[in-house]
């Protein structure tokens, strides 16, 4: 049995749990059973353990971080989202977040897996301690602002059922909007901190190989707009008293910008950074 085999079955297990996953978090929702919740959280640990395996017995068949094309960036992006909420329920112990976390990532690894296996060419630069920090930050970085995102929707429902002055369904089984509002706040900070160390670690990378720190490619453009966005976010917690609703929407705006930077970009514009989602 080959490592291509081995991998591609452990991929396809890892995709299964993760749907699994959303199921149980889907049930947990209607149904508010605790035991609900603790099986979703051990499908999305399990499938995190196993997806990990499968993307490090590639590396190692490859000798470099499967980022060539888009089949592999949704599973590193996968990996990262479901690694994140997993630091962030044993932070917060958000139990409810998995209803956000366990969909996307389960989107994300069928769209894997259901993409064809391209042809991968050698392409040289795609190595080194610059280019995996690179990777490593930007995609935990924006793991975190997804989170954000995910909080954000959860507090905007949380605060109707609150003002519709009705115990329905979202009021029964949201937590407080401080808990949401902190923990949205929390990720921005984490997602911003890592955003901004990829971002110059990538700087770092493009002198070393296009000889220039900055090529105006229209990813390091949108990226610099989506670093942007979130630092205006930042600004306007810190300095005007941005909080709860305000803030909630502003993740939700700098989550669209980001995932327009992350996909749209390639897919509408192009540049150097092409080869890593095509």
């Amino acid at each position: 049995m080959t490592l291509d085999t081995i991998s591609t079955g452990l991929f396809f297990i890892a995709a299964a749990l993760y749907t699994a996953s959303t199921v149980g978090y889907a049930l947990y929702l209607f149904m508010q059973k605790d035991k609900m919740q603790h099986v979703a959280f051990a499908l999305i640990s399990a499938g995190f353990i196993i997806h990990a395996m499968a993307i490090l017995l590639v590396t190692i068949k490859m000798g470099a971080l499967p980022i060539h094309n888009l089949k592999e960036t949704l599973s590193i992006a996968a990996l990262a989202l479901s690694g994140m909420f997993l630091l962030l329920k044993a932070k917060f112990n958000l139990k409810i977040l998995g209803i956000f976390a366990a969909p996307l990532v389960t989107l994300m690894m069928i769209a894997m897996v259901a993409l064809p296996k391209a042809p991968v060419a050698g392409v040289s630069f795609l190595k080194g301690f610059w280019l995996v920090s690179h990777i490593v930050l930007i995609f935990s970085g924006e793991a975190a602002l997804a989170l954000a995102c995910g909080a954000g929707i959860l507090y905007i429902l949380q605060e109707n059922a609150i003002k519709a002055k009705k115990r329905g369904f979202f009021f029964k089984r949201l937590p407080s909007l401080d808990l949401l509002d902190s923990t949205s706040y929390t990720c921005v900070v984490t997602g911003f901190a890592m955003l901004t160390a990829g971002l110059i670690t990538g700087l770092v990378y493009a002198k070393a190989i296009w000889g220039s720190f900055w090529n105006w490619d229209p990813k390091e453009i949108w990226s610099a707009v989506t670093w942007l966005v979130y630092a205006a976010l930042l600004h306007g917690r810190l300095t005007a008293g941005w909080q709860g609703r305000r803030s909630a929407i502003m993740t939700i705006i700098g989550f669209a910008v980001l995932v327009f930077t992350f996909l749209g970009v390639n897919f509408l514009i192009g540049g150097h950074h092409r080869v890593f989602t095509m």
